[in-house]
């Protein structure tokens, strides 16, 4: 089979398109015919060797995989060969079959195409659960969505929407993306690149602040996204995509009753109730149109190096998606 691996850390030229012996189940395990791979920062964060976890070498990313079950192993009950299912792994989903365990497949609704389902796991389990696992958003709040136009951004604009929140305030770099976050339901739009745009934050919340902030860039935005907390606000952070590592004074959250919360998605798929319930709800609503994704472009998987220069890049809209 076909695959995209590296041997090395570094750009996207480490990237190496190449011919692998074909895996083999057994026990629980099922291998996928792969018709649609997700691709995210965390692929890029692989392969720089800046992952939040050790990434062995040589490695195949790819976490998010749709496709059909195409061989099962001898103790599999719940799928069989012919499914079309989506799934969230660890890695190696850069190919053109791949291993995973039974428990971690999700079938795809009638109506929804492979490139469709593989845009949510990933960015939709994570708005998902940043929104409502670790930010705790209630109905009639206020949250902060940053890079709103991106993969979580779009998807956190539509949930917080769907969750009944007050003001949706989302941040972009340019008018373009702005106005794709209004489309999705964002209710107020804020450019981030220009100079005071936490004061028109807290403007826009007559001086309060927001309840939830969604935080992915790290460096100075970090600083300037605290500043726009209200009272008992809660910052998420699920990313440092400017690779900058923002420093705190935990003394600075306590006469507000703030928090600063890590979120990490591996750890909820290490709860398998928390998993399996959310990217169903997700799909739900991806079936029933209350949520949209947007596909910001389908390559062939040799065009891995082109794509992870395209999203870092940052002039990409929606999600990138690869097929072999």
């Amino acid at each position: 089979m076909k695959a995209v691996q590296f041997k090395e850390f570094g750009g996207p030229e480490v990237l190496q398109y190449v011919d692998l012996e074909q895996p083999k189940p057994s026990g629980r395990e099922v291998v996928l015919d792969v018709k649609a791979i997700g691709v995210n920062f965390a692929d890029t964060a692989r392969r720089e060797g800046q992952y939040v976890v050790e990434t062995k070498l040589p490695f195949i990313p790819g976490a998010e995989v749709a496709g059909v079950v195409a061989e099962v192993g001898p103790d599999v009950k719940h799928v069989k060969v012919g499914d079309r299912v989506v799934t969230l792994i660890e890695s190696k989903g850069y190919a053109e079959y791949t291993l995973t365990h039974e428990k971690t497949l999700i079938p795809i609704p009638e109506g929804v195409d492979f490139e469709t389902a593989v845009a949510l796991p990933l960015q939709g389990l994570s708005a998902y659960h940043i929104l409502k696992t670790m930010g705790r958003l209630e109905e009639g709040e206020t949250v902060l969505v940053h890079a709103a136009a991106g993969g979580v951004g779009t998807i956190a604009v539509q949930l917080a929407k769907i969750f009944g929140v007050g003001k949706i305030i989302a941040t972009a770099s340019t008018d373009e993306k702005l106005q794709h976050a209004k489309n999705m339901g964002a209710t107020h739009l804020v450019n981030y690149t220009q100079e005071g745009w936490e004061q028109e934050v807290l403007d826009l919340t007559d001086g309060e602040g927001v309840d939830v902030a969604l935080e992915m860039v790290g460096g100075d935005i970090f600083k300037q996204t605290l500043k726009c907390l209200a009272p008992f606000g809660r910052l998420v952070i699920y990313g440092v995509a400017s690779r900058v590592q923002p420093k705190l004074n935990p003394s600075y959250l306590m006469g507000k009753n703030q928090s600063v919360i890590g979120f990490f998605l591996p750890q909820i798929m290490r709860k398998q109730e928390l998993f399996q319930q959310s990217l169903k709800e997700l799909l739900t609503y991806l079936q029933t149109g209350q949520l949209k994704l947007t596909i910001g472009g389908v390559y062939e998987l040799s065009e891995a190096q082109k794509v992870h220069e395209l999203l870092e890049g940052r002039q990409t809209k929606g999600k990138l998606v690869l097929k072999p």
